[in-house]
């Protein structure tokens, strides 16, 4: 197949890339090239998706592509006009959306049936950071390409090599460090994380296949659990990190922040009732062939990575916010419960 990706050079765009080269697919990256380097091998284009005048000039040569793969979309006024320009020049698009386009989540389970946020696809440019924005950007390639031409994949939970928000390289690194390590909630809370090379692997099989429609693209509920994800970290690093286990009730008492200070975690209630987080229903892809490796894999290939790529010299960051909790703040609360206990 041609692909042509818009992004592609960070992350779950990068593993798309991985992927498609590795079965001998034509890739065209089109991007900025100031998030990451673009894989060798791919035919290198360069522009801003939010310029008219960029991608006009990225189909000005009449190309045509078997499939454009959109993991970059996030306002619905640049997808729709993304998509409307290449509804003439490619057969099928596949667009990365999120289980947050779903208006039940995170009260409730959610499924592909589930209704979504409202948000029109035709919403003005820039708006702030919303979970309906996706909502709209589906909206705005089923509007372009319509249903039999579009593949809309629902993440879940990212995590892998290459990861640049550093939710899992953050904990690989702090308990790397050892000593008393704070561990939000309890250890058999069920999590669904996905590695991004599976939702490569899975959208690649269906754009292969010719495949529409919807899919909620996660690991199974109750696939794993967040004491195995610590220490699957523990065993990796070498670690002799201690977990202690603090409980949601502790932790909101001192006002840490969700999947900021402590990431990956949130609590359990809010407002006295229970929120579903983990509960993102992903029968429909494992049926279509949604494979998902083993967690311990995914967090040795990331500790990997992470040894090969060398520290860090800034912190990581979420939605602009510094990811991680400080160090003291850890202590003092560690120091509370265990008094406690």
């Amino acid at each position: 197949m041609r692909i042509l990706m818009l992004g592609g050079s960070v992350f779950l765009g990068r593993a798309f890339v991985t992927e498609a080269l590795a079965r001998g697919h034509q890739v065209t990256t089109f991007n900025r090239g100031r998030s990451g380097t673009d894989l060798p091998g791919v035919d290198v284009r360069r522009g801003d998706r939010h310029q008219e005048q960029d991608l006009a000039a990225l189909v000005g040569g009449g190309e045509r592509w078997d499939l454009v793969v959109d993991t970059s979309g996030q306002q619905p006024y640049a997808v729709r006009r993304s998509a409307a320009l290449l509804k003439e020049h490619a057969d099928r698009y596949l667009f990365v959306s999120s289980v947050h386009a779903f208006a039940d989540w995170p009260a409730g389970p959610v499924s592909e049936a589930s209704p979504l946020h409202e948000c029109s696809p035709d919403s003005p440019p820039d708006l702030p950071f919303s979970t309906a924005l996706k909502a709209g950007c589906e909206r705005a390639v089923l509007a372009e390409f319509g249903p039999e031409r579009s593949l809309l994949l629902n993440c879940g939970l990212l995590i892998g090599a290459h990861e640049n928000v550093g939710r899992l390289p953050w904990w690989l690194e702090r308990i790397a460090r050892g000593g008393q390590v704070l561990a939000p909630g309890r250890p058999d809370l069920p999590i669904q994380l996905i590695d991004a090379a599976d939702f490569a692997v899975f959208g690649l099989d269906l754009a292969e296949r010719g495949a529409s429609g919807s899919f909620v693209t996660t690991a199974l509920p109750g696939s794993s659990s967040y004491g195995e994800l610590l220490e699957a970290c523990r065993q990796v690093t070498g670690s002799d990190a201690e977990l202690v286990w603090v409980p949601d009730r502790l932790l909101t008492a001192h006002k840490v922040e969700t999947w900021s200070e402590v990431p990956l975690w949130a609590a359990e209630y809010e407002d006295g009732k229970p929120i579903a987080i983990w509960q993102a229903n992903s029968t429909k892809a494992v049926a279509a062939g949604l494979h998902c490796r083993p967690l311990l894999e995914t967090v040795a290939d990331t500790w990997a990575w992470i040894q090969q790529r060398g520290p860090r010299t800034e912190p990581y960051t979420q939605g602009g916010q510094p990811l991680g909790i400080d160090p003291e703040k850890e202590r003092l609360i560690l120091r509370e419960f265990l008094a406690d206990r």
